[in-house]
């Protein structure tokens, strides 16, 4: 039977580019169903690795108890010194808890080529040990802001999809003006924010403390420890968590939200796919029906020409998909885009167009092409070799 099948696919395979009218409808329809679920599962994946890689396990992010999010948090500042103190904090180069409170603040910018509506953006006011704890980040472009000034520096990602974040211009958020002294790239979610002196930042936007307070742990192990001093002083009432748990909680929603959308894409237009399919494949069956028929009547098996016509849908199939998954890595990869965080900001992230991805747009390219297939299939083995042989 294997011999027989191979020689009959040799034959279907060959006389494809005379029938290049319905394979390519083949080809086309899954390369398109291919394309647009890679493209979107690979907005999610660079949306979900742009967080992963801001938090770190070994860093601690304490916040108002109950607050979901950094902007929904608040504390004063001698809560702020009283979690300084806490236990498990690692000592920093001058011996003191390295530890940092940082204010978070929505300001607004217009997009590239938008001049009608703006968008939120973060302003992180931070201190010294803020850099401490994000060794990544680097000024790249202009310089370090000086504490005490109304100075700025922005991030990679908000310089590609706002106006007025480059180096020397001026932004005017809430009644007040600020310089734009310095670029910085981080490989993560701080690319999408904007950073200032907390002092000054608390001084001008009339705040008094801090969003939140990070903090480096001893070890991993020292995160229980830091909850459980903080839980036992009764002037605070915060939730303790590590950042790698922090960022990946913010990507839940947005990683359900376009499975979902992805998911119901994906069936409609494979559904389209299918049917285009069967009708391509039935069409082949009846071109080549007296054909199928003289081969029976010459002693090949009905299994082998199932076998041979599903194996012709497949290769056709998987030609769409790589042709889909190429499409997808050529037009979207490494695109970078924005859209709203948990924060209600701006998250500023690139396609990821992944091996794992393409892997389940080709194994989506399969099941279309094995059930677009098998019915034709079905009718050509069991096609009655009198009745074909009469026909034409």
């Amino acid at each position: 039977m294997s011999s027989q099948t191979v020689a009959i696919t040799g034959i279907n395979l060959k006389s494809i580019p005379e029938r290049r009218g319905p394979s390519l409808v083949i080809v086309i329809g899954i390369a398109g169903v291919v394309a647009v679920f890679t493209a979107l599962l690979a907005m999610a994946e660079g949306f979900q690795s742009t967080l992963r890689a801001t938090g770190r396990d070994d860093v601690a992010i304490i916040m108002r108890g109950g607050s979901d999010a950094e902007l929904n948090s608040g504390m004063s500042r001698e809560q702020g010194d009283l979690i300084f103190a806490g236990a498990g904090i690692k000592p920093g180069a001058d011996g003191k808890p390295l530890a940092a409170g940082e204010l978070m603040i929505i300001a607004e910018l217009l997009r590239k080529g938008d001049k009608a509506a703006s968008s939120n953006v973060t302003l992180r006011g931070v201190q010294d040990n803020s850099f401490v704890l994000r060794p990544s980040l680097h000024v790249v472009e202009g310089r370090m802001f000086t504490k005490g000034l109304r100075e700025l520096i922005v991030g990679r990602g908000v310089t590609r999809q706002f106006d007025g974040a480059e180096v020397g211009q001026t932004l005017r958020m809430r009644g007040s003006d600020w310089s734009v002294v310095g670029v910085f790239e981080s490989g993560d979610a701080h690319e999408s924010e904007l950073w200032a002196d907390a002092g000054v930042a608390q001084t001008t936007f009339g705040r008094t403390g801090y969003s939140s307070v990070r903090a480096a742990l001893d070890n991993t192990a020292s995160l229980d420890k830091l909850k459980a001093s903080l839980s036992t002083d009764p002037r605070l009432t915060v939730d303790v968590q590590s950042e790698q748990a922090y960022y990946s909680g913010q990507t839940k929603q947005f990683r359900a939200t376009i499975g979902i959308l992805a998911g119901v894409v994906t069936v409609i237009m494979a559904l389209g796919a299918i049917f285009a399919a069967l009708n391509s494949m039935y069409a082949a069956v009846a071109t080549r029906s007296r054909e199928i028929a003289t081969l029976r009547a010459l002693g090949f098996g009905a299994t082998a020409v199932l076998m041979s016509v599903m194996i012709e849908a497949l290769v056709l199939s998987l030609i769409g998909g790589l042709l889909g998954a190429i499409l997808a890595y050529v037009l979207f990869n490494n695109t970078s885009v924005s859209t709203l965080g948990a924060n209600f900001t701006q998250v500023v992230f690139a396609f990821k167009v992944t091996p794992a991805l393409v892997g389940k747009g080709l194994f989506i390219a399969v099941l279309i092409g094995l059930f677009g297939g098998f019915l034709p299939a079905l009718r050509a083995a069991r096609l009655p070799v009198t009745t074909a042989l009469r026909e034409l």
